[in-house]
Order: structure tokens, then C-alpha cells, then sequence
């Protein structure tokens, strides 16, 4: 079955739109349908979060509470779920949530142009927060959420105060609004418009592949944190759109003793938690990965069909021996990561066709992962360089070494001649890391841009080699990492 519409619940009714274009954004339907304009546009790129917006859905029996920048989300992917901006959080009679008392009482807004996103930033983490936050946890809530004109202090202070139970009016209501959630479900296929422009959003996968088989010229969405840029900055004439987030199988993470295998629709959020057990390094890398608000959005699958130079997903699958799977029609083909990634903008992929899903191989016990990030700033920013590494050991030589980086080529690349060099070496000996390190100007001839030289990158990604070898050496991290941002800031109480 299929439908022309798409359906969500607004305010305690259920909403059916029929007549929109592909194109539309949340953000603009807010504002200029809706005429609900508490929910601000500025940097129109997921970027600031004053644009952020919550949607609820039901998962596992519970009601989740997913903040997303609604200036790049696409209208068609809020089917089947609860839509709740700023101006819905006070009560009727006009008592603020405590989210928003504890700001006002903190003096926590000035011009106020960014408050409505911070406030609902600060909603969903309300009802996620099982014990009082830390401060620190409040700053990973909050790197999302840019404001110019207060200061931190006491939105964060705010933000402690506030969020340290689940006690407002929508908790209350949960199991009324959990069943109008219900039973808007289905597994119908979606298709608003026609054969000339449309959105759609299957259910399955043959549906799916079928659909592409026939507009293999339509633009695959998942989270829309890259395609939602292509709409808002480069203004691309986006007219037929498949959004893949409803398919049945691709929102699937399976484990076996080996391997990890996530389904190209898995978020980002999801995913940190099985890939940040892994290592710790890696789980530092996904809190760096964009924001609460674009890891609720983005997909792993998203993340690697962009191929994007510098994201930070790709080198970590890279280095731990990452396939990717693929389907066009009925035809389904894998073959190892690096393989994918042929140029700047050009991969192996056939119009048409779409990933499915990928698979790591998990580090064994003589096995050891580093992975280091480069930014200008700590959060929410471009890597300027980026390199995971997984060396394996037999005793003290190493046996094998993967070396992926981000932001050296115009993709993301294994240093395979570094990676030739420390085959056979002890990780006993520095002076071989060097020599290898040395070999990097063989893998890479990286560019300037304003996020640094090509010999700052050069030698910063030398450094990371050596510096990840003197860890696994045993060198103390105390000598080779700086302090976590919670001890330099928030040392005293």
C-alpha cells in the first residue's frame, strides 16, 4: 500500500499534508505555513541551533526525545512522529516548562535570537537526564546551540538546575500522546507527488530499490545534515527526493563475536554507542562528531555515501577493516571501504544504486586503536586532520598496520605506504615510527585552505603516527594528551 500524504502529530492533533514541495524544509513550513515563528532561521545550516525543534517518536514503548535543526530537515521526514517547538512548552495557563523558568531566573538570554533553540535543546536533554548533569554533559548538550550574546555561565547553570527530573506535563500525558503515536504507524510506503517530483519515503527495501531503478536521478535523502546545505546554500532545483529513513532492515545494527554491521539508516547517535565501546579514542571522535542535534539526524550510511574528505566517520571504518554493501534493482555487491572512495565528489556507485549497510571488523585483543582529531575549535568543526589507526601485535612486532586519515586527499585515504613501513617493526624501536611517519609525503600531497597549510598537515599527521606508536608503546597519556575541557573549565565548584 501507499499513501500521498504524510501524517504527524502537532499539538495533540494528527496532521496530513498532501500538498508540498520536496524541497521544504521544517524550519520554512513552521514559519511561513504554520505561522509558527518562535522557531528561528539563522544560519540556515545546522551550524547555531536556533532553529532547533524536538520530535518525539515512540521507540522500544518509550517516548524519545530527538532535537533536530529544523532549518535542514526536510519537511517529508517528520512522519509518524510528535513535532514540539518553543511556543508549546508552557502550559496553558501560561506557567513556563522548568526549562525555560530556570533560564529566566539565571538571566540566561539577552537579545534572546538564539534562546528558542537552546531552550529545546535543553527539553529534549530534560527528559533523556536520568540523574543530575554534570557540567560537562551540559556542554556536549549545548555545542550545538551558539549564543552570541550571554555567555555560558548561566544558561549552564540554568541548565543543572533544570534538568535533574522527569517531571513536566508531557511526561504526565506520555501514555496518551505514546498512543496517538501508535497509531499513526504504519508500514506503508510513502509518495507525495508524481512521477515528475516527488518525496517519497518507502518501507521496503524492494520498494525502494524498484523506485530508484526507475528515477535513478532522484536524491537519496537519509538524515538531510548534507542534502539539507545542498537546498538551503547552493539552492539546488531538488525535484524528486527518496528519503530512506522509514525502510525496514536499514535502522538494524547487528553484532556477531567478529564484526559489526549497521544498517545505512542507523543515526549517528545510535551507532556512537556500539563503535564507542570499541576504544576509547573512538568514542571521543563521535562526541566531536558535529552536535547532539546532527548525530540525532545524521546516518552511517549518510556519513560514507557523501564521501566527504573530511568526515570524521570514514577514517575509523577504514582503519578497522570497513565494507560497504550496496544494492541497485535486485543486484547487491560489497567490497572493502577504501575501494568506494575513488575521487573528490566520485565514488563507486552506480546511479541507482544504494547503500545498504556497513561492516567492521572488531579490534582483537592484539589489536590496539588510536584516533585523534585536529580542529580549530573543540566542538562542532571541520577536522583539519584526522587519522585512525589499528596496529595488530605479535608480542612486540607489528604484524599489520591500517592508517586511515581525513582531510589529507581528496578522500578519505589509507597511508599505505606509512602502513608497509611499520610492517615487521617493533613497536620497541621509535626510531623506525619516524622512518615510517617519514613516508607519508609518499601517500599524501594535501591541499591549503583556510583550515591549514599542506605542510602543517603534513607534519601534524606525522606527529599523530608517532604520537598514537608512543601510546602503545606505553607512554603515559598524560604526557601526549591535554586535559579534558571538564578539568580545565570547570576545575573549581
Amino acid at each position: 500500500m501507499t499513501r500521498d500524504f504524510i501524517r504527524f502529530v502537532r499539538r495533540g492533533r494528527v496532521v496530513e499534508l498532501r500538498d508540498f514541495s520536496a524541497r521544504t524544509t521544517l524550519l520554512d513550513w513552521l514559519r511561513l505555513d504554520e505561522r509558527s515563528t518562535g522557531t528561528k532561521e539563522a544560519c540556515a545550516e545546522g551550524d547555531c541551533g536556533a532553529c532547533t525543534v524536538v520530535l518525539a517518536r515512540r521507540r522500544d514503548d518509550t517516548m524519545a526525545y530527538e532535537p533536530v535543526n529544523a532549518c535542514i530537515t526536510l519537511l517529508g521526514q517528520i512522519d509518524g512522529a510528535e513535532l514540539i517547538t518553543v511556543e508549546d512548552l508552557a502550559a496553558p495557563d501560561g506557567t513556563l516548562h522548568p526549562v525555560q523558568a530556570a533560564l529566566v531566573e539565571r538571566h540566561g538570554s539577552q537579545c534572546g535570537f538564539c534562546t528558542p533553540g537552546i531552550v529545546m535543546s535543553l527539553f529534549a536533554h530534560y527528559h533523556r537526564v536520568s540523574a543530575p548533569p554534570t557540567r560537562a554533559e551540559i556542554d556536549d548538550v549545548l555545542a550545538g546551540n551558539l549564543c552570541r550574546c550571554t555567555g555560558y555561565r548561566p544558561i549552564v547553570d540554568a541548565a543543572i538546575a533544570a534538568c535533574n527530573d522527569r517531571n513536566d506535563r508531557f511526561t504526565a500525558d506520555e501514555p496518551a500522546r505514546l498512543a496517538r503515536l501508535e497509531a499513526i504507524a504504519d508500514d506503508e510506503d510513502i509518495l507525495v507527488g508524481d512521477d515528475g517530483a516527488f518525496f517519497a519515503a518507502p518501507a521496503r527495501e524492494d520498494t525502494l530499490a524498484a523506485l530508484l531503478d526507475a528515477h535513478p536521478d532522484a536524491t537519496i535523502v537519509a538524515g538531510a545534515t548534507d542534502v539539507g546545505l545542498w537546498i538551503t546554500k547552493k539552492l539546488m532545483p531538488l525535484s524528486k527526493i527518496v528519503h530512506v529513513g522509514r525502510v525496514v532492515g536499514l535502522d538494524m545494527i547487528e553484532e556477531s563475536e567478529t564484526t559489526l554491521t549497521f544498517g545505512a539508516a542507523v543515526p549517528l547517535a545510535r551507532a556512537a554507542e556500539d563503535l564507542g565501546a570499541l576504544d576509547p579514542d573512538i568514542a571521543e571522535i563521535l562526541r566531536r562528531f558535529g552536535s547532539v542535534q546532527v548525530r540525532t539526524a545524521g546516518t552511517v550510511g549518510g556519513s560514507i555515501a557523501n564521501a566527504s574528505p573530511i568526515g570524521d566517520l570514514a577514517p575509523i571504518l577504514l582503519a578497522l577493516g570497513g565494507t560497504i554493501a550496496m544494492r541497485k534493482g535486485m543486484a547487491v555487491r560489497t567490497l572493502p571501504i577504501e575501494e568506494f572512495f575513488i575521487d573528490y565528489g566520485k565514488q563507486d556507485r552506480a546511479a541507482g544504486e544504494y547503500v545498504r549497510h556497513l561492516t567492521i571488523q572488531k579490534p582483537g585483543e592484539t589489536t590496539l586503536v588510536r584516533a585523534f582529531k585536529i580542529t580549530k575549535r573543540m566542538d562542532e568543526d571541520i577536522s583539519t586532520v584526522m587519522m585512525a589507526m589499528a596496529i595488530t601485535l605479535d608480542g612486540d612486532v607489528i604484524t599489520s598496520a591500517r592508517i586511515a586519515f581525513g582531510g589529507m586527499a581528496g578522500i578519505p585515504k589509507r597511508a599505505t605506504q606509512v602502513e608497509a613501513a611499520l610492517a615487521g617493526a617493533r613497536l620497541a624501536d621509535p626510531a623506525t615510527w619516524r622512518t615510517a611517519a617519514s613516508r607519508l609525503g609518499d601517500d599524501f600531497t594535501p591541499l591549503t585552505d583556510q583550515r591549514g597549510s599542506a605542510a602543517y598537515r603534513l607534519t601534524v599527521a606525522g606527529n599523530l603516527i608517532v604520537k598514537g606508536l608512543a601510546e602503545m608503546a606505553g607512554t603515559p597519556t598524560t604526557r601526549t594528551r591535554v586535559k579534558p575541557r571538564a578539568e580545565v573549565f570547570h576545575a573549581a565548584p
